[in-house]
């Protein structure tokens, strides 16, 4: 079998080797290691592989904390030190930006990070009845195919979450639709626990009997979601507590339905906003542009600092909860929203938004190319930009330095998702004339 010495992690956590010219992706190797591995994949400029036998190990290399690692697709970097995993990540973000970008950050910023267990306060469940594998499965998929796998404990979701995973099995293998429930969603709010019910099929009253006595058991909250997102309604306990969670630092409490996007992690959530804020610095007298702001995580704060926001957002569902939530905390006279398709920008419909003199900008993995190639030259002085996706915020960033005029004051990575490759992070970006 070839070996190989690991020189880097690639973007989905797999060691880097070059043999012979070829770039070889090896899953569950780390840098510096010498391993032996076995190809699964042979392509004419890579090939993808297996570590067999790791020969040199990494003095980052730990024992994963979860029985399911290596099968389940929820994480994939739990044998990777959590410190070394955010700075192999700060690297990876580092990397594309000066390849993909040819920039270097002025300043690099501290990391964010938090605990790497217990965090994911989202997650989607796969549900399958397997007979021959006893009954039903919920949990993750697999890391390789599509099957689901046998989770009976999870370590990156909730303590309360993950003991209720057997009990949610004996519970969906005893109704009369377990074969027509493909999904379970969870959201976990400040005094929540919601569980939707994907339905293909509505459940018949004994079925119902049985929700009910489950969710008083253990203290859930059942929404049922007979078609898409929207369609998800309580099921039961109808009276209680509604979904939310709090900004303390801005006093802010967001309100949610259990189908729109929250940020999986709430805690390196508020250290996120609080760092954007610091970087954007909004004043009273300015107008502030949150741009795909959702619900509104970062528009309220911006809205308490006394400057005035527009907040934009795709789609209208989003965009009337961020408007709920803005006249929910005494700050609907300073939070403006609009509903606007960012992907399709152009200079007319950005300048149709009038003055702005900061813009927050934080938008899905695909990045905000539009948006950026259409801000004017007296566009925003100054731009955080939050990313999910390295080479998207390194193209984006090429743009605004070489053709808009800016500097990229500073980045640093957030590690929203402890255990798994995934690369949030943050940027400032300034006009080149700001002192």
């Amino acid at each position: 079998m070839p070996t190989g010495i690991i020189e880097s992690l690639d973007h989905e956590g797999r060691g880097v080797t070059l043999v012979d010219g070829k770039t070889v992706f090896v899953e569950g190797a780390l840098p510096g290691e010498r391993v032996e591995y076995a190809v699964y994949r042979r392509q004419p400029s890579y090939e993808q592989a297996r570590t067999l036998r790791v020969l040199a190990p990494s003095p980052s290399r730990v024992t994963p904390r979860c029985p399911h690692f290596g099968v389940c697709g929820g994480c994939s970097m739990q044998h990777f030190d959590p410190e070394a995993q955010v700075a192999a990540k700060q690297r990876l973000l580092e990397d594309n930006l000066r390849h993909l970008g040819g920039l270097r950050a002025e300043q690099l910023y501290a990391p964010i990070y938090g605990q790497p267990w217990a965090y994911r306060y989202r997650a989607r469940l796969s549900v399958r009845f397997v007979a021959k594998k006893g009954g039903v499965l919920i949990g993750f998929r697999e890391r390789q195919g599509r099957y689901v796998t046998d989770m009976q404990q999870c370590e990156v979701l909730p303590q309360h979450l993950s003991a209720m995973l057997l009990p949610l099995r004996e519970l969906i293998g005893g109704l009369s639709i377990r074969d027509r429930l493909p999904q379970i969603e969870v959201a976990i709010g400040e005094h929540v626990t919601a569980l939707v019910l994907r339905v293909l099929e509505p459940p018949d009253a004994g079925d119902e009997g049985l929700l009910r006595n489950f969710a008083d058991k253990h203290g859930v909250v059942f929404y049922l979601q007979p078609k898409g997102p929207a369609t998800a309604y309580r099921f039961h306990p109808q009276a209680g507590p509604p979904l939310s969670y709090l900004l303390p630092d801005f006093a802010v409490e967001h309100f949610f339905s259990p189908t729109e996007f929250t940020q999986v992690n709430p805690s390196v959530n508020r250290v996120l906003v609080r760092r954007a804020m610091n970087l954007l610095q909004p004043q009273a007298g300015e107008r502030v542009g949150d741009m795909f702001c959702g619900l509104g995580n970062f528009t309220l704060a911006i809205a308490r600092s006394g400057a005035s926001v527009l907040g934009v957002e795709g789609s209208p569902e989003l965009v009337a909860r961020a408007a709920e939530n803005a006249a929910a905390n005494g700050l609907g006279q300073l939070a403006e929203y609009r509903v606007a398709d960012l992907f399709a920008a152009t200079a007319e419909t950005v300048a149709a938004f009038g003055r702005l003199d900061k813009m927050l900008i934080d938008p899905p993995r695909d990045g905000a190319l539009e948006l950026v190639k259409a801000l004017a030259a007296d566009g925003p002085r100054r731009i955080v930009y939050i990313s999910c996706s390295p080479p998207s915020l390194a193209r984006d960033a090429a743009i605004l330095v070489a053709q808009k005029g800016y500097r990229l004051r500073g980045a640093g990575v957030v590690n929203m998702f402890p255990n798994t490759s995934h690369v949030e992070s943050i940027a400032l970006f300034e006009r080149a004339a700001a002192h």
